[in-house]
């Protein structure tokens, strides 16, 4: 599974002209409530994978990269983070509005993805309408 997961790094790579880095991140799959548990706060929410700054990329155990094309889009739109942050252009204590362009970045890259293989499918959209707006009020 390792050389699925190095093409599509080199794929994030590709697509947003960040450096290589050193290495893989790990790749770690649970299940679907530990990553509302920690990239949702505990809420209900539709996440797939979650990136936090280190090496470890955590991906929902449903997915498989190896023989769904979304599910491989999934892993480069984590794999950009990886790239985001060893690029060293992101701070890991980044702002709203870095997140926000963070995010824009990763889902681009995953729209650009599906569609070098002919797929169109839309991802992100709710990024698309979010912003900064009332998190600034309260900084």
């Amino acid at each position: 599974m390792n050389e699925v997961y190095a093409a599509l790094l080199s794929w994030a790579v590709t697509l947003t002209g960040y450096a290589p880095p050193q290495s893989l991140p790990e790749i770690k799959h649970v299940d679907h409530a530990y990553l509302e548990t920690v990239a949702c706060a505990g809420r209900q929410c539709k996440v797939m994978g979650w990136y936090p700054p280190g090496h470890t990329i955590f991906l929902d155990d449903r997915l498989d990269a190896e023989n769904s094309l979304y599910a491989s889009s999934i892993v480069v739109h984590e794999m950009v983070h990886y790239l985001q942050q060893a690029s060293g252009r992101w701070s890991t204590t980044y702002t709203c509005k870095d997140a926000m362009a963070m995010e824009r970045e990763a889902y681009a890259a995953q729209q650009a993805y599906l569609v070098n293989y002919g797929v169109y499918q839309p991802v992100g959209l709710s990024v698309h309408n979010a912003g900064c707006i009332l998190a600034a009020e309260h900084e």
